[in-house]
């Protein structure tokens, strides 16, 4: 008698925010796991993050808007599980939650977007240029300073995705800075002028990657969830989240993390760090490490280095209450 090692098939709903990237997100969760035998719904909800598009991020609450609506619905046994990009995602987990499954990443880099010019050289004289991102911001105005662009002005803007580009079309700015990632999922690659290199706009965690995120007393759907972990990416992100949640992990800190694998075969990882002034009194912080990574806890303890290397090269975390 031979006894299956595959999962009992479940019933399982995703929650999601609305966007059309976040419901191009679940839909991929979806469809993955439908061909493993799943039935899978959705569960489609706004959450304040979506909400508040009059104010940075950084002065409502930070990116845990975008996730906690939806770890209600799990609290609640309305969802089972919740499908984020991972850069939204909080760096410490309320209790009871785990990221069950990180998948493998898109494009990790930021896209240059406009009608007007191809890059941040070609901009009109007195530009204004669009970014959600303290982090981006601070990378931006490095490389403007650099350029000698003091009349370019670097705007906040908020809202998801389309109405990103829209506020792009209206003339609003002459440029806006998104994750390709994000473009090249919805097809919009073709909107994308130029893409940085992360030697010239470092990513920030997790950028470009997905998350699933289940209840801690859930192992169902850990085990359901489990062929979709990419454990590359996984080790990657977590090295980039343990230099955020070393700092702080807040979004008044304009803060990139990326690590990148020099040598898979070997498990060798480099980490790369930059961290910027939110205020513009001194210049940006930049830190590289890399050392092999076989685990979780490995990956972690490169992130925590990096970290401590950032503060001993100057970098502040945000003052309690930021």
């Amino acid at each position: 008698m031979s006894i299956s090692n595959t999962p009992p098939a479940l019933s399982i709903t995703i929650a999601t925010r609305e966007s059309r990237l976040a419901l191009w997100q679940a839909e991929h969760v979806k469809a993955l796991l439908e061909q493993k035998g799943h039935r899978v719904n959705l569960l489609g909800m706004t959450t304040k993050g979506d909400q508040i598009l009059d104010r940075s991020l950084s002065k409502v609450g930070g990116k845990g808007l975008f996730v906690k609506e939806l770890e209600v619905a799990l609290e609640e046994g309305r969802a089972d599980m919740a499908v984020h990009s991972l850069k939204d995602v909080p760096m410490d987990l309320p209790d009871g939650f785990v990221l069950a499954c990180v998948m493998e990443r898109e494009d990790p880099r930021d896209a240059w977007v406009s009608s007007v010019c191809a890059s941040l050289s070609e901009l009109p004289q007195g530009a204004v240029v669009g970014t959600s991102s303290l982090r981006r911001l601070v990378l931006l105005r490095e490389a403007l300073d650099a350029l000698g662009r003091a009349d370019v002005r670097i705007e906040p803007l908020r809202g998801n995705l389309d109405t990103r580009l829209r506020k792009l079309d209206e003339g609003q700015y002459h440029a806006i800075v998104l994750a390709a990632a994000g473009l090249k999922r919805l097809g919009l690659s073709g909107r994308i002028r130029h893409v940085f290199e992360p030697a010239d706009s470092l990513p920030a965690a997790g950028q470009g990657a997905l998350g699933i995120e289940v209840r801690a007393d859930r192992p169902d759907l850990i085990q359901a969830l489990a062929p979709l972990v990419h454990l590359p990416t996984w080790h990657r992100v977590a090295a980039e989240r343990t230099v955020s949640r070393a700092m702080g992990g807040s979004c008044s800190m304009p803060l990139a993390a990326y690590a990148q694998w020099e040598a898979a075969e070997s498990g060798q990882l480099r980490l790369d760090a930059a961290w910027g002034d939110p205020e513009g009194l001194q210049g940006v912080v930049r830190v590289s490490e890399q050392a092999p990574v076989h685990d979780l806890a490995q990956a972690e303890a490169l992130g925590q280095r990096v970290a401590e290397a950032l503060r001993a090269a100057g970098a502040q975390p945000p003052a309690v209450g930021d």
